[in-house]
């Protein structure tokens, strides 16, 4: 357990003393994202622009991690345990790029068709049967959408923008 927090405290001052805008915490065996972790990287969030949790046992991310990352533009949550997204997720207005392929939903979260500025959305290796098609095929700026391994149940009416992998 202590390794993994000095793991945890090494990487984060790397990104904070290189002036970095990447910020990687896969591999740690976090099971949250820590208020510790919230607070020392405060100074520094705004020009953080991508956020690596892959890997981790992460069941959910709380609303105060979207509203501190709000310049995000890439974020990876694959290889967890998650089964929903906070609300806050719509207030990131500069994501870009999301991967939320091998966790654990089995709701495609809709609060994503909220965030305009999403061009990939990876949603493989889930449990996803329901997609809200006519919200998904709305999103202007979508140019890839991954749901393969997934049971879905339906496939969007007509013709969309966006690159589907099922």
């Amino acid at each position: 357990m202590g390794e993994a927090v000095a793991n945890v405290a090494r990487r984060i001052n790397a990104t904070m003393e290189d002036g970095l805008d990447t910020l990687d915490l896969s591999d740690c065996n976090l099971i949250g994202f820590p208020d510790g972790v919230l607070k020392m990287i405060r100074s520094c969030a705004d020009r953080i622009h991508k956020i690596t949790l892959a890997n981790n046992k992460l069941k959910n991310l709380g609303e105060k991690f979207f509203t501190m990352f709000s310049q995000l533009r890439e974020l990876d949550l694959q290889g967890n345990m998650l089964t929903k997204l906070p609300d806050a997720i719509a207030g990131m207005q500069h994501l870009i790029s999301i991967d939320l392929s091998n966790n654990n939903f089995s709701v495609f979260p809709e609060q994503l068709t909220n965030v305009h500025t999403l061009q990939n959305i990876n949603m493989s290796g889930n449990q996803i049967s329901e997609v809200p098609w006519e919200r998904v095929c709305a999103m202007s700026s979508l140019s890839a959408v991954d749901l393969r391994s997934n049971p879905l149940s339906s496939s969007p009416n007509g013709s969309q923008k966006f690159t589907l992998l099922t």
